[in-house]
């Protein structure tokens, strides 16, 4: 099942959500890493890392948007779900993808503005720039922790239904498959 069914998640939207989730973390994770890091060879070798799961998370967030775009439907909202529920699930869904897209922007625009991409990547003598110089810097490092804070209510909200309501809305996520397909 490749396509979201009234009920549940499709293959490719399950694999798309979990891909993306995994990669956010890493890319928090060594974000993190990389603006705390005290020497610029530290702080170059996590943005060497970090600057390739962010051009896969745009990727991902872009293949997600043209995906609910153009060849698949979401699933009816769970039942029972109160409309104020639903909306602000919606609303948090739209806040990830302005945000995760926002960030690419600000970071392709330190990476242009700073000349940075020499020194990340190991041109010899090239020098790492104080990235707090430059004007996205600033969207960029508040942006992260929006997202986070987006990703603690969307796990926080997911594990309630879980947990609190028991109403089976995590699974609609977690497995696509199912023994009538």
């Amino acid at each position: 099942m490749l396509k979201s069914r009234s009920d549940r998640y499709g293959a490719v939207a399950v694999s798309i959500h979990w891909l993306s989730a995994i990669l956010i973390l890493v890319l928090l994770g060594s974000g993190f890493r990389a603006a705390n890091a005290v020497d610029a060879a530290s702080k170059a070798a996590f943005l060497r890392f970090h600057i390739p799961v962010a051009i896969a998370i745009l990727f991902l967030t872009l293949l997600r948007i043209v995906w609910w775009w153009r060849f698949d439907r979401r699933p009816l909202p769970a039942e029972g779900l109160p409309l104020w529920q639903e909306r602000i699930a919606g609303g948090v869904h739209i806040a990830f993808y302005l945000v995760i897209l926002g960030m690419a922007a600000s970071g392709i625009g330190m990476m242009i503005l700073s000349g940075a991409a020499p020194a990340i990547f190991g041109a010899p003598g090239a020098m790492l720039p104080d990235f707090t110089d430059y004007p996205p810097r600033i969207p960029h490092g508040l942006g992260a922790f929006l997202l986070v804070g987006l990703l603690v209510f969307h796990a926080g909200a997911a594990l309630y239904h879980q947990f609190v309501r028991r109403d089976g809305l995590l699974q609609r996520m977690w497995y696509a498959g199912s023994s009538g397909d």
